[in-house]
């Protein structure tokens, strides 16, 4: 199975990045998360991102906050999907990190999931590794059947409690 690489543009964003780290556990998926500036260590960015499909990545998860480039820079170097998570920071609630992220020019696709969303960027890319493996695809599916049950659970309670 390809790894995914999560790549954090600061170590502050640790507690965001940890629910996409413990998603992928959940799913069995290898991977390894790294701190990498888009603006503090740019060359550093540009070798993982232009080795990174070498070393048997299949997806790369960036997050970041405030000007949140670190996504569009991975994904000029590499021709695996990159996936942004956009980290809220206090400047303007992470909306400034939502629109670094989505308004990438043609060419350099970042698929982006919400404000803190790293749960979903897991998902993302499992869902993306699944495409050729399987394994991981009857994972999703069971995942998928658990959200359901869970919630038909929550309206059965709702409704003995009406």
């Amino acid at each position: 199975m390809k790894k995914v690489a999560v790549i954090m543009g600061s170590d502050s964003d640790l507690p965001v990045v940890q629910k996409c780290l413990d998603q992928l556990k959940k799913f069995d998926i290898p991977y390894e998360a790294h701190v990498i500036s888009a603006h503090r260590t740019p060359r550093q960015a540009e070798r993982f991102a232009s080795t990174a499909k070498d070393n048997g990545f299949g997806v790369i998860i960036a997050a970041a906050g405030k000007a949140a480039h670190l996504g569009g820079v991975l994904a000029a170097y590499t021709t695996l999907p990159v996936i942004g998570i956009p980290v809220k920071s206090s400047t303007l609630d992470g909306l400034d990190s939502l629109l670094s992220m989505v308004q990438m020019p043609g060419g350099i696709p970042v698929a982006t999931v919400a404000v803190d969303g790293a749960q979903n960027a897991a998902i993302l890319a499992a869902q993306m590794l699944a495409l050729s493996d399987d394994e991981l695809a009857k994972k999703l599916e069971v995942f998928k059947s658990e959200m359901e049950s869970g919630v038909l659970e929550k309206d059965a309670k709702l409704q003995q409690n009406l």
